[in-house]
């Protein structure tokens, strides 16, 4: 169980993926955590947590990365991310890599953070569209957060959420075992997507934007209609400021 932290003053690593390719993510949680009383910091010095080196083998690269991110959100109670799979990354394998040389940050997931620090499921958002909702492998197994995104779908006014068949089954993405594995990742995916369809939801939801666009990719060259948006967006969405669906 996390340890809840009584601050307002939290500090963002929007991640590489998210940063580069949908930035409207970053920005989501940014305006969600404002309107709910929260200063936001955004530390220029972060960059990558070193996830993708470490994973692929490359652990002496893995270790600067770690070191320059852990020191820019260094003094911060609350650090928070739109990526179970980034903070799985420094919760878990941080203190191994550094081995006592610097301290951790103090990272939560986005739902965790909501949940367990500022202790609110109900944020005033408003998404009036037919969800469903794909637990990713690391926010799953490695953070445990559990009914925690759940909880805060369930409460979004005007959201229809639907269960997800065979929700825990990875979609394929894995990172670069994508890439090495395409055609395994593929058959993944494609079980995944029977599944996203089988539900009949507008949108397609979850806390990491990689398994998104892996997802994501896929249902739109099918042509299906279903669309993938990163749970900070819903929740970030009011019926003032709408999610963009036609974007």
């Amino acid at each position: 169980m996390i340890v809840a932290v009584q601050t307002t003053r939290v500090a963002l690593f929007p991640t590489c993926l998210t940063d580069t390719f949908f930035p409207d993510t970053a920005r989501a949680v940014v305006r969600l955590l404002e309107r709910l009383g929260c200063t936001v910091d955004f530390p220029l010095d972060a960059t990558c947590c070193g996830q993708m080196h470490y994973n692929t083998g490359y652990r002496e690269h893995a270790v600067p990365l770690a070191r320059t991110l852990a020191s820019a959100f260094a003094g911060y109670d609350a650090v928070v991310a739109p990526s179970g799979s980034c903070v799985g990354m420094v919760r878990d394998v941080y203190p191994k890599l550094l081995d006592g040389s610097t301290s951790v940050p103090r990272m939560y997931e986005l739902s965790e953070l909501l949940v367990d620090v500022l202790g609110v499921t109900y944020v005033g958002a408003y998404f009036p569209h037919r969800v469903t909702y794909h637990p990713t492998c690391h926010s799953l197994r490695l953070l445990g957060v559990g009914e925690r995104p759940m909880e805060l779908l369930s409460n979004v006014r005007g959201l229809e959420l639907i269960e997800l068949d065979e929700a825990e089954s990875c979609c394929g993405f894995g990172g670069t075992f994508a890439v090495k594995n395409a055609d395994t990742s593929t058959a993944m995916l494609t079980d995944k997507m029977w599944n996203v369809l089988g539900t009949g939801a507008e949108f397609v939801t979850a806390g990491d934007n990689s398994c998104l666009m892996h997802i994501g990719g896929g249902l739109s060259r099918m042509r299906s209609g279903v669309r993938a948006v990163h749970l900070a967006e819903i929740l970030a969405s009011t019926e003032e400021e709408p999610w963009p669906v036609t974007r």
